[in-house]
Order: structure tokens, then C-alpha cells, then sequence
């Protein structure tokens, strides 16, 4: 049988109830990890550090990677990724939560499909306060051909969604620092370097949506980051300068659509059913 991690990073920002929740669902999958790694990526409140020694001293499987600074989300995930030792792993962020039956749907679809290395789900998003409550489901294209050509435009594995064969990723050089855009990064580096992707429909992992994610997303730093993704894609052979130039140009509009207009573009552009 495979053999499965799944990684949580957290750092000083994240909020402790969500983190709480976060943990509980991975703790609570009717398949359960062989291992659950919590990278404290730099000092944390000491709220955030008893969340996480309580959840350490209720689940046996689980332990906790310290790094003395905070280093960002790339970095982070990296510095467990030399840790893991399982043939998969799954990731989740500190405020999503995972549905009870997701790392065996994940697994039983890989045992069926091997030559599958990233496997991501859809997601129910929900507002910060009722994680009950789902706003919409986000989707992305499915089959490994469509997600390719969708790379081209923007990322297409959710990736809180996301179970990746270990192997593949190292293959492909790992997690980067790429501010923002580490995820995205590592997708176009494995489809250059041959990796198989799949998305499945069922909404597997529920994602937190709030003003934070929109204020994230259109803040302060995306446009450097941005210009830098769009050459990374240039670099790894996935888009031609010429459609690097437009995509910048596509993507920057859209962050700086008004506040209501951007919300219900996101909800056209991602909502299954538009």
C-alpha cells in the first residue's frame, strides 16, 4: 500500500481557531496519514504554538518541523519536503479544512490511474465564520491535456487540494521561492519536466474565502511577482515571450478590477456552473 504524509505549514499570521480546524480534519480522514508534519515556519503567538503542541500530544502520527525564521511558503514547504520519506503527500492549508474522506478517494484514484504524479480536487469555498455554508465550488479542467493548456493562462491544481507523488516532485527541483506563486511554479516545472496531472470534480478540501483572499490577491507586491512568474513560464519553455506580455497584461486587469466587479468575475471564471 502507498504510503502518505500530509503537510501543514503555518506561520505568525494564521489565525489559531482556523489552524484548529484545519488539523482536526486531517486528523479526522477515514484514511489516515502515516505521518502529519506541521512546518512552524518562524516564531508563532504562543496562541498558534498551543494549538499546535496540543494537536502533537493527541495524534500520535503527527510532528513538527521548527525553522528559525520565517521564510516564506516556498522555502517552508521545501524544508519538509527533504523531510518526507512517503511515497505521497497531500497538502492543506492552516485555514482549510479536508473532507473526511478525502485522502481515500485521492489514494484509491491513484492506485487506479499510476501514472498520475499531482492529483488535485475540486474546492466548497466558504465564508470565514461558517465553514457550513458553501458560496460555490471552484473548479478547474480536469483531464491532463486541458490542464496544460490551462497552465499557459494560470495555475490549475487548487493547490490545498493537492496529493503529489513525492518522487515527481523532487524530480522537478521542488517547492521555490517564488513569492506568492510557489504552487504555480511547481506545476510548470513539472509539466515541462513529463509529470501527469488530474483534477477531480468531487470538492474534496473546503477553502476559506473572505476579503483576506481578495486583498492577497490584488495587494501590495503582485505585479513584481507576476512579471516574475510570466518569465519563470518563458524560461521552463511553457509560453512564448509574446503570450508572457499578455498574460501579464490579462492577469493585471483583472486584480485591479473594482472590489464588487472582481468577486463576481472570480465567481464566472471558477464557480462550476459560472
Amino acid at each position: 500500500m502507498p504510503t502518505l504524509t500530509a503537510l501543514v505549514t503555518v506561520y505568525h499570521g494564521n489565525n489559531p481557531d482556523h489552524l484548529r480546524q484545519a488539523l482536526e480534519s486531517v486528523a479526522a480522514q477515514t484514511r489516515p496519514a502515516e505521518e502529519i508534519l506541521i512546518v512552524r515556519d518562524g516564531p508563532v503567538p504562543e496562541e498558534i504554538a498551543e494549538v499546535v503542541s496540543g494537536f502533537l500530544e493527541r495524534t500520535p502520527t503527527a510532528r513538527q518541523l521548527e525553522l528559525p525564521v520565517n521564510r516564506g511558503l516556498g522555502p517552508a514547504s521545501q524544508s519538509a519536503l527533504d523531510e518526507i520519506d512517503t511515497d505521497y503527500f497531500a497538502r492543506l492549508d492552516a485555514d482549510d479544512l479536508a473532507e473526511p474522506e478525502r485522502f481515500a478517494v485521492q489514494l484509491e484514484f491513484l492506485a487506479a490511474h499510476p501514472e498520475i504524479d499531482v492529483l488535485g480536487t475540486a474546492m466548497s469555498e466558504f465564508t470565514d465564520d461558517d465553514p457550513t455554508t458553501v458560496t460555490g465550488v471552484r473548479t478547474l479542467p480536469e483531464d491532463h491535456a486541458a490542464i496544460a493548456r490551462y497552465a499557459r493562462i494560470n495555475t490549475p491544481v487548487n493547490h490545498p487540494s493537492v496529493m503529489l507523488r513525492t518522487s515527481a516532485v523532487r524530480r522537478a527541483g521542488g517547492y521555490r521561492d517564488v513569492h506568492f506563486m510557489e504552487d504555480y511554479d511547481l506545476w510548470a516545472r513539472m509539466l515541462t519536466n513529463g509529470a501527469r496531472f488530474h483534477n477531480l470534480p468531487e470538492p474534496l478540501t473546503r477553502f476559506r474565502t473572505g476579503d483576506d483572499m481578495f486583498a492577497r490577491r490584488t495587494g501590495r507586491g503582485m505585479f513584481t511577482a507576476e512579471r516574475r512568474m510570466q518569465r519563470n513560464l518563458v524560461d521552463y519553455g511553457l509560453v512564448g515571450p509574446v503570450r508572457a506580455v499578455l498574460n501579464l497584461g490579462i492577469r493585471t486587469l483583472y486584480r485591479a478590477l473594482p472590489p464588487q466587479l472582481l468577486r463576481a468575475t472570480y465567481r464566472k471564471l471558477f464557480h462550476r456552473g459560472g
